[in-house]
């Protein structure tokens, strides 16, 4: 009878636990595929005007209908700060895809500022996804920060590959992101903090160590991350730490006030072309982000098929400092879209 009842309970509790116990067999499945040894890693050959490269691909999954390609910010930074998607999507099913664009981290850095541009990226995006075997039946492509920039373009130009898109973290508009980063944000810091970092701003002194403090101590932990410096994650400290810093610059700027000087993002504005964007849409915002999240609200209603997650708590990285709330409605979209 005690082992019956001990049984009963360990079968309850085994019921309430995240959906990880209930993961399917085929979700592990590796039958026919090429990169069992390395573990899902694919070098994949990208060819280019200034020859071939190869870029860095990790699979996580299986699932016939759902496969998400994570862009991630920058440019520059890497997949790492990704890491949290490891404890939401093998639970759900979703087989997902970490990837080093060009220049990044694992993927070969040819160090050719000619490939520094939108367009390249495009066409590495659509080269990855030939390589991956993803296409409309399959294929969400989900961008954060640089990487809602690449997805909004990849989708104007090869829509018809996509399943889904997820814009995170991104607005339509540089113009935009100045004026808020100038005339929202920035008059949220300490009098003293701002006119300091003015001062640095003005000089070009991007280098000096008094200008990262001043980020790190006002800006970032109030709008990049909501968290004590010395929690943050692992993996958001590893992305940063492997930053591409010139192609950063070269296409971002030095400023976290906007785009400034001839930096390649500068003027880029794509808000009145979002309605070309036919596939189901996923904007996803934060209180608390760099972005403007009403901006990023009024993007999902230009999409025709567009929807608006909101995280009430969150801020750039609000898949970290809004989690539950960020992953539980990725999911929850991605699952009705695939089943409509």
């Amino acid at each position: 009878m005690r082992l019956i009842t001990a049984l009963c309970i360990l079968s309850f509790l085994w019921g309430c636990t995240p959906t990880d116990t209930a993961v399917s067999s085929s979700y592990h499945d590796t039958t026919g595929r090429t990169d069992i040894l390395s573990g899902g890693v694919r070098m994949i050959p990208i060819s280019t005007p200034k020859g071939e490269f190869k870029v860095w691909t990790k699979r996580t999954g299986n699932n016939p209908t759902i496969k998400v390609l994570l862009l991630h910010g920058g440019p520059g930074i890497t997949h790492e700060y990704f890491e949290a998607c490891d404890s939401y999507f093998p639970g759900a099913e979703i087989e997902y895809y970490y990837y080093d664009q060009l220049e990044s981290h694992y993927s070969d850095h040819p160090n050719d500022t000619s490939l520094w541009n939108i367009p390249h990226f495009v066409e590495e995006v659509e080269q990855v996804r030939i390589a991956l075997g993803l296409d409309t039946s399959n294929f969400y492509l989900y961008g954060n920060s640089w990487g809602g920039i690449l997805g909004i373009e990849y989708a104007l130009k090869y829509q018809q590959n996509l399943k889904g898109l997820i814009v995170a973290n991104m607005v339509s508009s540089i113009p935009h992101y100045n004026q808020y980063a100038n005339e929202v944000l920035a008059p949220q810091l300490p009098a003293e903090v701002l006119e300091e970092i003015k001062q640095l701003e003005a000089a070009q002194d991007y280098l000096n160590p008094r200008y990262s403090q001043l980020l790190n101590e006002h800006y970032y932990t109030a709008h990049i991350l909501r968290m004590p410096l010395d929690e943050w994650p692992d993996g958001v400290n590893r992305a940063f730490e492997h930053i591409n810093y010139p192609l950063y610059l070269d296409i971002q700027g030095p400023s976290e006030f906007g785009i400034v000087g001839d930096a390649k993002l500068q003027g880029w504005d794509r808000s009145g072309d979002l309605p070309k964007i036919k596939v189901p849409t996923l904007v996803i915002g934060a209180k608390y982000d760099t972005m403007d999240p009403e901006h990023m609200e009024w993007m999902s209603t230009q999409f025709p098929a567009g929807e608006y997650l909101y995280c009430p708590n969150g801020s750039h990285l609000a898949m970290y400092d809004d989690q539950e709330i960020f992953f539980n409605g990725l999911i929850k979209w991605i699952k009705e879209v695939d089943e409509s």
